[in-house]
Parts: structure tokens; sequence; C-alpha cells
């Protein structure tokens, strides 16, 4: 298949052209963040069954035509593992080019583990081991060689094939529109928002801090968004969490105590030394945003244990009349953020609510009981 690569403006017609004639296409990007708190983007990799483009962004300025034809709610827009892809798209165009069908969160219902890499789908489907020459290139350098453009084509190219296979298989099955909420939620903004007022829910160890101690990590995490995204600076590249939280436990008041903590970057002390004393001394004074009951620690009982317990009998069951591995439809530990109440679990969420979230939370709400045989475990509704 000749790859078009597509680097100047003249190009962009034909391709949108073509791009606006298929019921779906394949989708990947190239970008560098190593750097930078912003991805940049380096390329763009586009294909059908039929054909297959690399688009240079770096070469083109205004890539409207193109997003235009992208943002066709007709066409299927196919992803392995989008997320950074999408946060792309957001942050250029700020909207999110749906529909969406993402290989990675469809593998589980194919009997993948979660999660599964790229790499493990193409060997797995198409007896090919990825070429890895240029995993580490650096897609801001031009020219591109033909070698690179094969390589970063080649994902799309193969992309395709394991979505054709893949939809194959889940239609055969009948799972194929379980996979209908999963693919909607990736179309939510929020997922792809960098705000600076919540940039401290992300740190590990808040939930171990006192209020005052909790109030100045989250002064500190806002500064450090706000800061990294003005300057394009990697949040850790001013302070990493791990030093957050011990300025947030040590609450120094000049830049001279900041300047004896340990391992404390100089050049950053020098820098933003006095701004960050008078965010903490202001800290100090508030009360901080409270903790979400899902950041509070959990402490199992040993009922909690023997609920946890029946509640995964009910998901082994459920997951063996499927054919899945009881794990992909829900670990242990998701089953006890069923319990725990938390929100974003993902036995509520998509085919997971479906096949046993729903049946697990009638059990825990007392509109589902169990009952027992010498060799079945029936859910009926309660008397």
């Amino acid at each position: 298949m000749t790859i078009q690569y597509i680097n100047r403006p003249e190009q962009l017609p034909l391709l949108c052209e073509q791009i606006q004639q298929e019921p779906w296409v394949s989708l990947d990007t190239e970008f560098l963040r190593e750097k930078t708190y912003y991805p940049k983007f380096c390329l763009l990799q586009i294909a059908s069954p039929s054909w297959v483009a690399c688009v240079d962004p770096l070469a083109i300025a205004d890539l409207t035509p193109l997003f235009d034809a992208l943002y066709n709610p007709n066409i299927v827009k196919v992803l392995h593992s989008c997320r950074q892809d999408l946060e792309i798209f957001y942050q250029i165009t700020g909207k999110i080019p749906g529909p969406i069908f993402d290989t990675q969160i469809a593998a589980p219902l194919l009997g993948f583990q979660e999660n599964p890499g790229y790499a493990m789908l193409v060997s797995s489907f198409l007896n090919i081991n990825l070429n890895k020459a240029h995993t580490r290139t650096d897609w801001t350098t031009r020219p591109l060689s033909e070698d690179q453009i094969q390589y970063a084509a080649d994902d799309v190219i193969y992309l395709c094939k394991i979505y054709t296979i893949m939809c194959e298989q889940l239609d055969k099955l009948g799972r194929l529109s379980w996979l209908d909420s999963d693919f909607a939620l990736l179309n939510d903004p929020e997922l792809y928002q960098l705000s600076p007022e919540n940039a401290w829910l992300k740190v590990r160890g808040k939930n171990k801090l006192t209020g005052r101690q909790l109030s100045i990590l989250q002064t500190l995490c806002e500064w450090r968004e706000q800061t990294a995204q003005a300057e394009n600076k990697p949040r850790n590249w001013l302070f990493p969490d791990d030093m957050l939280l011990e300025l947030a436990k040590l609450q120094p008041t000049t830049t001279s105590d900041l300047a004896k903590i340990r391992n404390i970057n100089e050049r950053n002390v020098n820098r933003y030394g006095k701004v960050l004393c008078e965010l903490i001394d202001a800290a100090r004074q508030r009360p901080p945003k409270p903790l979400n009951e899902k950041d509070r620690t959990n402490k199992k009982t040993p009922q909690h244990e023997a609920v946890i317990d029946v509640l995964s009998a009910v998901v082994r069951i459920r997951a063996e009349e499927n054919s899945l591995n009881p794990i992909i439809l829900a670990t242990r530990k998701e089953i006890e953020q069923l319990l725990f109440g938390e929100e974003n679990c993902p036995l509520l969420h998509g085919w997971r609510y479906n096949m046993a979230g729903q049946e697990l939370q009638g059990l825990l709400s007392g509109k589902l009981s169990l009952s027992l045989s010498a060799d079945t475990l029936a859910i009926n509704p309660s008397v």
C-alpha cells in the first residue's frame, strides 16, 4: 500500500474526500511531551482498508479542513488506547472526534487481559511482531526518513485489520453493542480538561495529611499546574508530588527554610521560593477542600471481607456464563470499590454493569437475595 505523505496544504482536499467516503478510519498520532506540559503534535496517521496517509502538522499550519472531515459523526474513528490521542484533538479543536472505537477497551471481551498493549493485539490477531526500531524516535526532527514514515503508517494499517477481525468476532458473540456506553464515555470533555484546582486529586498520599497540610498541598498543586501550563513545562520539572507532600508537612515560611529541605531543586527555590512561602502561609489560614469518600481509607472488617467473597462468587458465575476470565469482569479491588460506593467503579459502567454490576447493587441494597442448593447459587428478588 502506497503511503500518502501529506506535508502541503494543497494535498489536504483529496485526503479529506477520501475520509468522507469511508464508514470508518483508523487513527494514531506521534507526539512528544518529555520536555513540555502540552504534547507536541508531530504526525497524524490515518488509514482505511484501501489507503493510508501520514499528515505532517509541523509542515501544515492550518489543519481545519482535515479536522472537519474527521469530525464527521457518521465516520467511526478507530484507535488503540486513545486517551492521549484524543487529548491532542481536544486541545487543538475543543472537541472530540466521535464516535470512537478503542481496540484496547474492546479486547477483554474477546478474552484478552485488561488494557492489552498494541503489540500484543498485532501479534495475536495478525501473527506479526512489531518493529521497535523507531520506538524512541524524535518525531519533531525533519525530514522524516522512509523507514520512520513506514513505521508510523504500519500502526494504522494493522489497526484496520485488527478492527475488522474484532468486529466480526464480537458480532458473532453478540457483544458488539456491549461497548456502546464505554465508548460514549470517551466523548466526555472533562476527561481531557486540565483543571489546576483539581490537580491535588491525583497525588497519592493526600489522604494521610492533616487538615492544614491538605490545604497547603491543594494550594501548591494548583500553583504548580498553573505554572506548568503557563511555562509549558512538565509539572514534575517544577516540583514532583513527593516534594509537594514534604512541603505540606514541613510548612517552610522562609526561602532559607525551603532551601534546607532535602533534595529540593536549588534553581527552583531561587526562582519560586518567595511565592511558595507566601502560598504556604496563606493556605495555613484556611480550611482544605474536603476529601471525597473514595479518597478516605476504607478499613475492611471481617464482615466486609465476607460480603466481598459472596459478590466475587457472583462475578465468577457471570464470567463463566459469558466465557470470560472473572478478573476481566471485576477484580476483588473493584468489588471492594462497589461495596464502598465509589462512583468510578468499573462495575457501574458499560457492559460490566449490565453483566454483573446491576445484580451486585441489587444484592447490596437488599432488593435481590441469594439462595443455595447443593450445586447452584441463584439470585432472586427479595420477598
